[in-house]
């Protein structure tokens, strides 16, 4: 299926044969293979529960795809991680609207997603990142930590708040930001260049 790029008859197998479970099982494999489609499936089919260190711990893998694979289903797990399809419906539309920069409909659309449900992590996040495009930094960062509140490994917010306590030049805040961000995630190059900068201009020390 994967080959034949048959999503649907894909997504059909993974409900019908195999549960969230037993895909988690293959994820712990020794087998480089079968770890890799078992992070595909569980992007497409995973509960949220998955994104703790079943899915995350796999970006510790020193197999860069591995890495790669278990950043996306990640990402996947969190978009529909709402506890109704209202609720990721508001998510997808805010980022559609973010990629258009429009803003106004982006942050009502992120309002109306945690309305429906204030447990969801990613709805905090993209509004993080909407008042980031905006340079609402200290706004950013107080959604930032709501989100990571709600979803621990989340290293995206992470990283997010160390950039806009960088922007604010709290730069030893954004220095155990981005550490927290790389412990869950440590190929995460951008970030890992943002700590190098800030060591090497030795500022932040009294911040």
């Amino acid at each position: 299926m994967l080959e034949s790029k048959d999503l649907q008859g894909l997504l059909t197998l993974l409900k019908t044969r195999w549960t969230p479970g037993e895909i988690g099982q293959l994820v712990k494999s020794d087998h480089g293979d079968a770890k890799k489609v078992a992070l595909l499936a569980l992007g497409l089919v995973g509960e949220a529960r998955c994104a703790g260190e079943l899915v995350a711990g796999q970006l510790r893998d020193p197999d860069p795809m591995v890495n790669e694979m278990a950043e996306q289903a990640l990402w996947s797990l969190w978009f529909r991680a709402g506890k109704s399809c209202q609720a990721n419906r508001q998510l997808a539309l805010a980022a559609q609207a973010m990629n258009r920069r429009d803003f106004t409909t982006a942050e009502a659309c992120c309002n109306e997603a945690i309305r429906l449900d204030p447990g969801f992590a990613e709805a905090y996040n993209q509004r993080a990142i909407l008042h980031y495009l905006q340079e609402h930094f200290q706004k950013s960062i107080d959604d930032c930590w709501r989100a990571t509140e709600r979803m621990p490994c989340h290293f995206g917010a992470w990283a997010g708040m160390g950039h806009c306590y960088a922007h604010l030049g709290r730069h030893r805040e954004a220095l155990e930001s981005y550490k927290r961000a790389l412990e869950i995630n440590p190929y995460l190059d951008c970030v890992q260049q943002a700590v190098d900068e800030l060591n090497s201009k030795e500022l932040g020390v009294d911040n």
